[in-house]
């Protein structure tokens, strides 16, 4: 009888074990999902759809969201330090508050993003497109903005000592 018990009870244990070793999200597509303050640290969102997702909050510290589709996102006020948003789609997403150092978001396509106080500090965006972003009160402290597109992005009171700007040169 107590065998018994005692294997009923470690295949239930098997089975929540099972469970708990599934990833998180499996799915591609996470469109307007709400994840507002969810743990994704580390996580692999690479190629990923969460347009239009609710990410305040988040945090992302060293996720894979290189070549995810962010359009529209909500990342207000989000932890991705050193995470990777390579290539990603982040046209129009509200990064306010956002805190970012030494993510890479080379190549990263931010039209019309808010970033406002957001911490951008030793931030890689080689190549990315800032177009119509606002960067008001900023931190892009040694940022590397080699070839960024910054046409009519708002830098009003933007901290850029030390970060290397489109043109190649360091900003004093």
């Amino acid at each position: 009888m107590a065998h018994r018990m005692l294997y009923k009870a470690i295949k239930r244990i098997k089975r929540v074990m099972a469970y708990l070793r599934k990833p998180l999200l499996r799915e591609e597509d996470l469109r307007g999902m709400n994840l507002d303050g969810a743990n994704l640290s580390y996580k692999n969102l690479r190629y990923k759809d969460l347009t239009s997702a609710n990410l305040s909050g988040a945090d992302l510290i060293g996720a894979n969201l290189s070549f995810a589709k962010l359009t529209s996102a909500n990342l207000f006020g989000a932890v991705l330090i050193a995470a990777d948003l390579s290539c990603a789609d982040l046209t129009g997403a509200d990064l306010t508050e956002t805190y970012l150092p030494h993510a890479d978001l080379c190549y990263a396509d931010l039209t019309g993003a808010k970033l406002t106080g957001a911490d951008l500090s030793f931030v890689h965006l080689i190549g990315a497109n800032l177009t119509g972003a606002n960067l008001t009160g900023a931190d892009l402290r040694v940022a590397n903005l080699y070839y960024a597109n910054l046409t009519d992005a708002n830098l009003t009171d933007a901290k850029l000592f030390g970060a290397t700007m489109p043109d190649g040169r360091k900003h004093a």
